[in-house]
């Protein structure tokens, strides 16, 4: 390849360092010309003898931190011949192009900050192009100093000449700083403020203090994690009994008090650095985490958490700084003010956040890596959508009322945003409507059409039909676990003309189109719709959305059901039985359901796991799954008749093995594996009778790894036809993925 060139490249390549990068290789081959962003990533004017060499390094070289989706090259004539080569400015406003994650601190910048310049020795806010603040500082595109919350500091002659000179890594590195020109911590306590943050920060730790500390996405609090006092301190303040406390350590203390393999080292040293679900190693204290087998750990990802940990040299509770049920604070007034009633002092500094961001938090199977909230280091990150949808019209899909999440979808693209939170809460749905005009305006988004869950009761739903109706735009209602089906379909790849595919979707709660509340499903669908083939025998949640926090609600009915109402009046009989019972015969405030999440909920209560009540969402779940054992008992068979997959003769057996002496560990792991043989015996059949070619695994219950692993050996087939998720929540944080896309294959014209 010869001659001048007009070279496109899209994908993850503003904020990078691409435009240095591409200067530097320009240089080395002699290519003359420029360089410069615009709003649908990076664009190049090119000529000189080695231009094929240079267009295949594009690629081939790329800094750490792109993704490069295309290079599109065409002729093209200057108007004037160049003499060199130049980064030129950027151009337009908006995006069509990938907006980078925050990058956790690279080793280069950690040396600096343990160095011996004095502008960056000991600078909590030291980065380079290949680490640092992205989206949490991003107020507008292309990505230049102007447009996010670093505008208002003005780079020093060093920061300047640093960001100017392409041999340099902080060359056009828009958040460059260092101790003389950029932000500053700042410390306070009962006492006043004080000189030196960091210092007096460790000391209070040290001395059991709860602190409010300043991050990226976000406030945390934050505690000395080998302090019980200190821990108990903290959950009494923040209202939050058991729910587990996320952990932040050095390697060492990780290396100490959990047990990671090479892959979740590698998942928690990545630029992401999420909250990694580990195995507990030496002990810390029990009140951390509950009834839980496992801790979630994340490495310090600032400077700032660095010089902390450094200072205070153990591991701290990191954990959202929010009051309960609100989302995190991100403005130091706030904090004040939401916080200071949990926090003894505040470690801040005074660059703004520009977007909230919770940290993400994700765990590793031997069946591979789950996501369990998306958010800060993952967002926004896109997918690109199967075969068959590349003339998709633009998509705005909604998701649902828990684990709120929305999805764009453009350009063939599917831009999953970051999580939100309960949308019951008013200042979540306050933050679910920002974020909505946000990635609108950041994206210059349009869309075509709508999509939103088939209840008409959750805000994301009413939000979205006001929009269509405001703005003349297309509605889809979207069924949930259709939504959920999909969403694993897309992640996976799967054509739109691929053909259908047998969904086991278990999750909480979902309206079904019979007017019944859903949630132990197997579907036989696509994108465009699906078939209802089994599901879980139906049960009242009596109470309503009481049933999803007191278990022994759904204990009593599933045992009712099993003519073992002797049983339930033994387990329970300090509770309001008579009144239950009557509210369940009546259906009064007592909706009929087949959630799977409900069914877990029952059988802990059975087991005596928190069947009074839950104090967080999936306690009574997550903690069975982490009561049970390896015991590889034969499961117990689940008919599937005309009421569905009935499980009593599952409470028969767990009162029989009792009452012999068996453990409460054997009797988990017999639920867990009779439930996932019920589903997969259905699911098989469909894929021997030819009816489907995969089956997809989706819901919040298959983040169970338990569960996942029982249903995969259960179903027998080549993984290659087993469709998980890996890259979006199976939770509803992934669903409006699913409902994006099948909003786009039931509108495939754009307007």
């Amino acid at each position: 390849m010869t001659g001048t060139l007009r070279i496109r490249v899209r994908g993850q390549v503003q904020g990078v360092g691409f435009r240095p990068f591409v200067w530097q290789l320009a240089h080395r081959l002699g290519i003359r010309g420029e360089v410069l962003n615009d709003p649908e990533g990076v664009l190049i004017h090119a000529e000189g003898p080695h231009i094929d060499r240079f267009v295949a390094a594009i690629t081939a070289e790329a800094p750490p931190l792109a993704r490069v989706d295309a290079v599109e090259t065409t002729a093209y004539a200057f108007d004037t011949p160049p003499t060199g080569f130049e980064i030129a400015a950027s151009q337009g406003s908006g995006a069509e192009t990938r907006v980078t994650p925050d990058a956790a601190t690279c080793p280069d910048c950690l040396a600096d900050i343990r160095g011996d310049d004095p502008r960056r020795r000991g600078y909590a806010f030291t980065n380079c192009t290949h680490c640092g603040p992205r989206f949490t500082i991003l107020n507008g595109l292309p990505y230049d100093r102007a447009r996010t919350t670093m505008a208002g500091f003005e780079m020093c002659a060093h920061c300047a000449a640093e960001y100017a000179d392409p041999g340099d890594r902080r060359f056009h590195a828009q958040p460059v700083a260092c101790a003389l020109c950029g932000p500053k911590l700042a410390f306070e306590d009962a006492d006043g403020t004080h000189v030196d943050a960091i210092a007096a920060a460790a000391r209070a730790l040290r001395d059991g203090a709860i602190l409010a500390v300043k991050g990226l996405g976000g406030f945390h609090l934050c505690c000395d994690a080998t302090n019980a006092e200190a821990i108990k301190q903290l959950r009494i303040r923040k209202h939050r009994p058991a729910k587990p406390l996320a952990l932040m350590g050095r390697w060492e203390d990780i290396d100490r008090h959990a047990r990671p393999d090479a892959e979740e080292r590698a998942v928690l040293g990545s630029a992401a650095a999420p909250i990694v679900l580990l195995a507990k190693g030496d002990p810390l204290p029990h009140a951390l985490a509950p009834g839980q087998n496992h801790l979630g750990w994340m490495l310090p990802y600032t400077p700032l958490h660095h010089l902390l940990l450094d200072a205070v040299s153990r591991p701290l509770v990191m954990t959202s700084g929010n009051l309960s049920g609100e989302p995190q604070v991100i403005a130091n007034a706030e904090a004040r003010d939401k916080l200071g009633g949990i926090a003894d002092a505040i470690l801040d500094h005074d660059r703004d956040i520009a977007r909230r961001l919770d940290d993400s938090v994700m765990r590793l199977t031997p069946e591979g890596p789950m996501i369990l909230r998306q958010a800060r280091g993952m967002v926004p990150d896109t997918l690109p959508l199967p075969e068959g949808f590349d003339d998709a019209p633009q998509v705005v899909a909604y998701g649902g009322q828990m684990k709120s999440a929305l999805c764009l979808l453009k350009n063939g693209q599917a831009l999953l945003g970051h999580h939100l939170g309960e949308l019951d809460e008013a200042l979540t749905l306050e933050a679910f409507l920002q974020a909505d005009a946000d990635y609108a305006a950041l994206f210059n988004h349009r869309p075509d059409v709508v999509a939103v869950d088939l209840h008409p009761d959750f805000q994301a739903t009413r939000h979205g039909e006001a929009r269509a109706r405001d703005e003349g735009l297309a509605l889809e209602p979207v069924q949930h676990h259709h939504a959920h089906l999909a969403a694993c379909m897309a992640e996976n790849g799967h054509a739109l003309t691929g053909g259908r595919v047998a969904g086991i979707v278990l999750d909480g709660l979902g309206l079904g189109p019979d007017g019944t509340v859903w949630g132990g499903e197997l579907l036989l669908g696509d994108y465009t719709g699906f078939d209802r083939r089994a599901w879980l025998t139906p049960a009242p949640l009596i109470g309503g959305d009481r049933a999803q926090a007191e278990p022994w609600r759904n204990a009593l009915v599933r045992l009712d059901q099993a003519g073992l109402s002797d049983w339930a009046d033994q387990l329970f009989g300090d509770k309001p039985l008579e009144i239950a019972r009557m509210a369940a015969s009546k259906g009064l405030n007592a909706p009929q359901s087949s959630s799977a999440g409900r069914l877990f909920d029952a059988v802990a209560a059975v087991l005596g796991i928190c069947p009074d009540g839950q104090s967080y969402e999936g306690e009574a779940a997550t903690r069975l799954e982490a009561l049970t054992s390896e015991c590889e008992c034969p499961p117990v068979p689940l008919d599937h008749g005309a009421s569905g997959v009935d499980p009593t003769p599952l409470f028969h057996r767990l009162r029989t093995d009792l009452s012999a002496g068996a453990s409460k560990s054997d009797c988990a792991a017999l639920f867990h594996n009779s439930l996932a043989h019920a589903f997969a015996r259905e699911a098989r059949a469909l894929v021997e009778a030819g009816a489907a070619d995969h089956v997809a695994l989706s819901g919040g219950c298959f983040q169970n790894a338990r569960l996942l692993r029982d249903t995969l050996e259960a179903l027998g087939m080549d993984r290659t036809r087993v469709y998980l998720h890996h890259r979006t929540p199976a939770n509803d944080g992934g669903l409006a993925l699913g409902q994006a896309v099948i909003a786009a294959a039931r509108h495939p014209v754009r307007r």
